[in-house]
């Protein structure tokens, strides 16, 4: 076998393989699929300081290619998973990392600081980017001023590895990533999903009830995919990418590209088990081609 370990910051990770943020709930849903173990990374659902309801239903649609979802970031609290989710997964053998998302700078900092003390939780992942929120979210990473200050607070307060998640619903995410690069992100993870909608034509309506939701699936992979390749070579600190990744052969396109690691989401919906094929297809196209690691073909890409 190849070597397939790789680091962001200073964390370091079996594989380059990771879960994306709403798609695996929080990992102990997909036990009975895939062991959970053998994954590099899982990032659970997104979490906020307060609980929130999400948006009303209807708010998952499918579409060519991909799937539309607005489902506003549903969680029970930051509280609730320190007391009641946390015990259950904080043994689980690899890192668990924690999506944080708020409403404004001081809701992101509060759960950043709880976070903070869980021992076995390494990092977090900060969503300036999600589409589906009516307050924060997007907000702050459309704008790289807002993206510089969000992440300069939460790096004051917070200790471990920080990975910021920007959304691809920019003019320019390379000057997005080089200015929360430059206020304290150990890695960015892009992209988020793609602002869309969807129509009704018998009803004449949206199929949503927020009429827009974000897009996510094959659909979105050459724009991810182009993105990956502009933030890597934007910055120097370790790209995570995402977006359309559904089988081996993308995940290796992502890291040609530059991405250090990868997430699959929408993926996991089709089949729960596509991690860890995907992890045994990164080994094999590396065996097969006689990489000693999989760092060999990080940014290899000839152009």
């Amino acid at each position: 076998m190849a070597d397939l370990n790789v680091n962001i910051g200073e964390l370091k990770f079996k594989n380059p393989v990771m879960t994306a943020s709403g798609t695996f709930g929080y990992g102990e849903e997909f036990s009975d699929f895939v062991d959970l173990e053998r994954i590099g990374g899982i990032i659970v659902k997104g979490t906020t300081i307060h609980k929130r309801e999400g948006n009303p239903y209807p708010r998952m649609a499918e579409t060519p290619s991909g799937m539309l979802n607005a489902v506003g970031l549903q969680n029970k609290g930051v509280d609730y998973f320190v007391k009641e989710i946390y015990p259950r997964i904080k043994n689980i053998n690899t890192n668990i990392i924690v999506n944080v998302s708020g409403s404004s700078i001081e809701d992101y900092v509060q759960t950043a600081e709880i976070i903070n003390e869980l021992v076995n939780i390494p990092a977090i992942e900060l969503n300036i980017s999600c589409p589906n929120v009516k307050q924060g979210g997007m907000t702050f990473g459309v704008s790289p001023v807002a993206s510089a200050k969000v992440v300069k607070a939460v790096r004051s307060v917070y200790k471990k590895t920080l990975i910021v998640k920007l959304t691809p619903n920019v003019t320019d995410v390379a000057e997005i990533a080089r200015a929360v690069e430059a206020n304290g992100a150990d890695s960015v993870s892009l992209i988020n999903t793609l602002l869309g909608m969807a129509i009704d034509v018998e009803k004449q309506c949206p199929v949503l009830s927020t009429i827009t939701g974000g897009l996510s699936g094959p659909a979105v992979k050459p724009i991810a995919l182009r993105m990956v390749w502009q933030v890597a070579n934007a910055v120097k600190i370790p790209v995570i990418g995402l977006g359309g990744i559904m089988n081996w052969k993308d995940a290796v396109e992502f890291l040609l590209a530059g991405a250090t690691a990868i997430q699959i989401g929408t993926a996991n919906f089709i089949d729960p088990s596509v991690t860890t094929k995907v992890i045994d297809g990164i080994n094999d196209y590396l065996d097969r081609r006689n990489y000693k690691s999989v760092k060999d073909i990080i940014g290899a890409l000839s152009v």
